[in-house]
């Protein structure tokens, strides 16, 4: 008999099938005509579903089953998906042939006996996990490798329901696969935002996730390890303690400014609320030099694990309310009412992207709404895109996903737009652009990822939903400068004025990155600012005999 299955693998499968407790259903998501590997799917799986009475198969169409597709949270055919007495978040997108009809058998078994297979210690971590994962593994059909990592996902997503866990086939939905850049299986993606590649052990894969979505618990764990293996030199900030400089803020510029100032021996503080900065805000970066291509949660840890190599003390939670004058020196407070001391001041606290304050904004960040298109167009080909904004920088986003997105809409609540006309002119000639003003975003729409944006014209009286993969927000920046207002120079737009050694208005008191009134903001101009910054601080201690260190200025530095 000839079919999906083979004879001898049919027999095989039949004496494994025969240790199925509790029945299991096999929801096939599918469509007329729709693609060949739904076809072939289904065929495959009415084959399966001879094998054993305990198994049985539903078949629903993507768009007549509206209902069931919306519950089960199905966007995209051929969907298998194996359920017991509950749905537990396992899913196959494509064809379970090949190596990936291991990771059905697998599915169907632990769903059937209710074993997840995890040590009961690892078992009890992945139940604890509270936040929402989504986890895509991309394979190929030929890939011996990939069924063992598309089975831990889908033990994650037993014992877990937060978790759901998708087998992904790469020649299915070659979309996705340019999307995440996939050039190597199997490739996990976390969140639709963080990655890794290859099939790693469980308990690997448990730090990933957490890594992705609870990176405070990641790194308490990362950085007890590190401790012991003696590469963590950081403590914790002394309020009764005076440093010779503390710097503020965690993003690129004030980890380099921390590097150079622990380097040259001083006694150096760094206070923030949280390591990263805007980093942390982008899915893929691919212009920072030595690093071709990196998420931005794995180039903040790179960044992190080297400055905790560092003698620095570290004050993570906190953000600073104000910089004082103190005698010779300054003192910085923060939201929690502590204060520390100084003898010079990095400020390197960085800028936030303005936001729109509508529903959907918080939950879509990382997740379908960006801020650099510049970074990120790549990942749109032939994908629907909407830009939010009326200047230069909106526009510039418009030009510089044209040569990738399918449509571009521009969302503008004025009529009239501040970018150059001669950028107008430009991104209006485009066929693949699509002008909305006057109107504003009402609310960003989707569950678990960004599927469109709610519109509202000014006047009230027209709405408009668009179906979207991604939206940029290009309304600004908003620097985080308040703490030195009225204590230094600030331009109109409350950018910190720094000369070419970074030095501000006040003797003593240095600034570096995005914080500043640097034209562009990038990681390695803050980087740079950062480290010319520390130089610059260490060289005004020394000149004021405020510093013990023994690094003097003709020294080089390597």
């Amino acid at each position: 008999m000839s079919g999906m299955i083979s004879a001898e693998t049919r027999e095989q499968i039949q004496k494994i099938l025969v240790n199925l407790e509790s029945p299991v259903k096999l929801l096939f998501f599918t469509q007329k005509d729709a693609c060949p590997g739904c076809r072939q799917q289904l065929e495959l799986l009415q084959e399966l579903v001879k094998l054993s009475n305990k198994i049985e198969l539903k078949v629903y169409d993507f768009i007549l089953h509206g209902n069931e597709v919306a519950m089960y949270r199905i966007d995209k055919i051929p969907a298998t998906m194996v359920i017991g007495k509950k749905d537990y978040g396992i899913r196959f997108y494509g064809l379970t042939a090949g190596y990936e009809f291991t990771s059905l058998i697998e599915a169907i078994i632990m769903v059937s006996t209710g074993h997840s297979g995890l040590n009961e210690y690892l078992e009890t971590l992945v139940e604890d996990i509270k936040d929402r994962v989504h986890i895509q593994i991309f394979v190929t059909l030929t890939c011996p490798y990939c069924p063992k990592m598309v089975h831990v996902a889908h033990q994650f997503a037993f014992v877990n329901g937060n978790i759901q866990a998708d087998m992904v086939e790469t020649a299915e939905f070659p979309h996705l696969t340019q999307k995440y850049n996939v050039v190597g299986v199997p490739k996990t993606v976390i969140n639709e935002v963080y990655s890794f590649e290859g099939a790693l052990p469980e308990a690997t894969v448990y730090i990933e996730i957490l890594k992705a979505v609870n990176p405070e618990r990641y790194r308490a764990i990362e950085e007890e390890i590190r401790e012991v293996q003696g590469l963590r030199k950081a403590s914790r900030v002394d309020d009764k303690h005076e440093y010779e400089v503390i710097i503020v803020g965690g993003g690129p510029a004030a980890m380099s400014a921390a590097i150079y100032s622990a380097r040259k021996g001083l006694d150096v503080a760094l206070i923030a609320k949280k390591l990263g900065g805007q980093i942390g805000y982008t899915a893929t970066i691919e212009n920072y030099l030595g690093f071709p291509t990196i998420n931005g949660i794995d180039l903040v840890e790179q960044f992190r694990v080297h400055l905790e190599r560092n003698a620095i003390a570290e004050s993570l939670g906190e953000d600073v309310t104000q910089v004082k004058i103190d005698g010779n020196g300054f003192v910085v407070v923060t939201e929690n009412g502590a204060q520390y001391r100084a003898s010079s001041i990095i400020y390197a606290a960085g800028n936030e992207y303005r936001q729109l304050g509508v529903p959907g904004e918080e939950l879509f960040i990382g997740k379908g709404i960006g801020f650099c298109a510049t970074c990120d167009a790549p990942l749109y080909m032939n994908r629907k895109v909407v830009v939010v904004g009326g200047g230069n920088s909106a526009f510039t986003a418009v030009r510089d996903l044209l040569n990738f997105a399918s449509e571009v809409h521009l969302i503008h609540r004025h009529k009239e737009f501040k970018a150059d006309e001669a950028l107008v002119q430009e991104v209006a000639k485009a066929r693949n652009v699509t002008f909305h003003t006057p109107m504003n975003v009402k609310a960003f729409l989707g569950k678990d990822k960004l599927t469109g944006v709610r519109l509202e014209s000014v006047d009230g009286m027209d709405r408009l939903d668009l179906n979207v993969d991604g939206v940029f927000l290009e309304i600004g920046f908003s620097p985080n400068s308040s703490p030195l207002k009225n204590l230094v120079k600030l331009n109109d737009c409350n950018e910190v004025l720094t000369d070419r050694d970074q030095a501000t208005s006040v003797k003593g008191l240095f600034a570096a990155g995005d914080v500043t009134d640097v034209k562009d903001k990038q990681i390695s101009i803050a980087v740079g600012q950062g480290a010319l910054a520390a130089l610059s601080a260490h060289r005004y201690l020394v000149e004021n005999k405020l510093t013990k260190t023994k690094v003097g200025l003709k020294e080089t530095w390597q």
